[in-house]
C-alpha cells in the first residue's frame, strides 16, 4: 500500500508553506501529494508547485494527484490540456482526478445555467472523452452532455495522464471499473471500502477488464492534538459539511451524495437528529459537539499523534493508495506538520512489518 498526503484550502496555506510541506512530505517518505480542488486556487498550479518543491528532496519529484476536481469547473478539452501538460512536465507523475461534484443538485446546475441531465451521463461522457484526448487520439463523440467533432491535443507524444472517477454510490463506482484508471473513494469505514471494491469489480466485468488493473485510493482524515477535545471538535466540523450537507436536505437530497453516502453506512438516525437539532438554529460548535465519536473514528481519526499511525493503518485496510488528508486541530503549520509526522509512511506500515515477522500472527495484506 502507497501512502500519500491530502492538502486542501482549509488549512490557508501560503505557497511557501505547499512547498516546505511537499518536501516535508517527500523527506518523510509519502509516495504522493494530493489536492481536491473548490472554486478557489487552480490546482494543477498547486500540483506543479508541489512537485516542483519535492524536487528539491527527490530528484524525480513526488507524483501528485487531483481528487478530484469537479466536471463542472472545465470542459473535456480544458481537463485534458492542464493534465496533459502537468504529466509532460512531471515526467508523467501526475493523476488527474474528476467527479461530479454538486451536478447533481438542480441549485447547483441552476447558478452556472444549465439544463437537467443525468450525472452518470455526465460522467461516463467525461471519462471517455478525457481519456481519449490525453492519450492523443482524434476524438469524434456524441454523448448525452458532451459532444466532440474531430478534436486533438497537439501535445506529442502524449504522456501517460491516468484519468481517475470520484465515486460513492453504486452505479458511478461500477462506472469507474467500467471506464476509469482509478477510483477515488471518500469518508469511507474499512466495511466501505470492501463494498465500493465489489462494485467497482461489477462494472469491470461489464467489459471485461481486471478490476486490479486500476487503483483505488481514498482520503483518509487526520486530526492530531494532545488535547483530544480541540482535534475532536476540529474533526467534527470537517465531517460535518459532507454528512450533513449546508442545509438540512429534503428527501430526494438524502439520497445522493455524501448525504446517501453516510445513510448507506448506517447514519441515517444519527444524522437526522443532529438534523433537528440545526432546524432548531443550534450552533454549529453545539452540533459539531453532538456527534457520536463511534461515527468519527470508523470514517478517520482524531485524537493524540501517538495513536494516528495505527488508526490510519486500520481505516486504509483494502485500498492500494491511502491518503493522509489533513485536518488541522489549531491554526497554523504546526498542526499540519504534526499529521504528517504522526502518519509518516514507516511508522504507517510498521505494524504490518511486526505482524508478518516470524513469532507473531498474520494479518490481512492492504492494496
Amino acid at each position: 500500500m502507497d501512502i500519500g498526503i491530502g492538502l486542501d484550502a482549509t488549512l490557508n496555506l501560503s505557497f511557501a508553506d505547499q512547498a516546505e510541506l511537499a518536501q516535508e512530505a517527500a523527506r518523510l517518505g509519502y509516495s504522493s501529494i494530493w489536492t481536491p480542488e473548490s472554486a478557489g486556487q487552480d490546482s494543477f498550479q498547486l500540483c506543479s508547485l508541489r512537485w516542483a518543491a519535492s524536487c528539491q528532496v527527490i530528484p524525480a519529484g513526488l507524483t501528485t494527484g487531483i481528487g478530484v476536481s469537479p466536471v463542472l469547473y472545465r470542459t473535456p478539452i480544458a481537463f485534458a490540456m492542464s493534465g496533459g501538460t502537468l504529466s509532460q512536465l512531471t515526467g508523467g507523475r501526475f493523476i488527474m482526478g474528476i467527479g461530479a461534484g454538486g451536478a447533481y443538485r438542480p441549485r447547483t446546475r441552476q447558478t452556472l445555467g444549465l439544463p437537467p441531465f443525468s450525472t452518470l451521463a455526465l460522467m461516463r461522457d467525461y471519462l471517455v472523452t478525457v481519456r481519449r484526448l490525453v492519450a492523443g487520439a482524434t476524438v469524434d463523440y456524441h454523448g448525452e452532455v458532451v459532444t466532440l467533432r474531430g478534436v486533438k491535443l497537439a501535445i506529442s507524444p502524449p504522456p501517460h495522464t491516468p484519468v481517475y472517477l470520484g465515486a460513492l454510490g453504486p452505479e458511478m463506482l461500477r462506472l469507474g471499473g467500467e471506464l476509469a484508471d482509478g477510483v477515488c473513494l471518500n469518508w469511507c469505514t474499512p466495511e466501505q471500502i470492501a463494498w465500493s471494491r465489489e462494485r467497482i469489480a461489477e462494472g469491470a466485468a461489464r467489459v471485461g477488464r481486471d478490476p486490479k488493473s486500476m487503483q483505488v485510493v481514498e482520503y483518509i482524515r487526520v486530526c492530531v492534538d494532545q488535547d483530544v477535545d480541540v482535534a475532536r471538535r476540529a474533526f467534527a466540523r470537517s465531517t460535518m459539511g459532507y454528512a450533513l450537507g449546508q442545509r438540512v436536505p429534503t428527501e430526494r437530497e438524502r439520497q445522493l451524495g455524501y448525504r446517501a453516502h453516510f445513510e448507506r453506512m448506517g447514519y441515517t438516525e444519527v444524522l437526522a437528529g443532529l438534523d433537528r437539532m440545526r432546524q432548531r438554529d443550534a450552533a454549529l460548535d453545539e452540533v459539531a459537539d453532538a456527534f457520536p465519536p463511534e461515527l468519527l473514528k470508523r470514517v478517520g481519526y482524531y485524537g493524540t499523534p501517538e495513536q494516528a499511525a495505527v488508526a490510519f493503518r486500520r481505516l486504509a485496510a483494502g485500498l492500494d493508495v491511502a491518503i493522509v488528508r489533513v485536518i488541522a486541530a489549531r491554526p497554523g503549520m504546526a498542526s499540519v506538520l504534526a499529521a504528517l509526522r504522526a502518519c509518516r509512511p514507516e511508522l504507517v506500515n510498521l505494524g504490518e512489518s511486526r505482524a508478518h515477522a516470524p513469532g507473531h500472527g498474520s494479518v490481512r495484506t492492504v492494496g
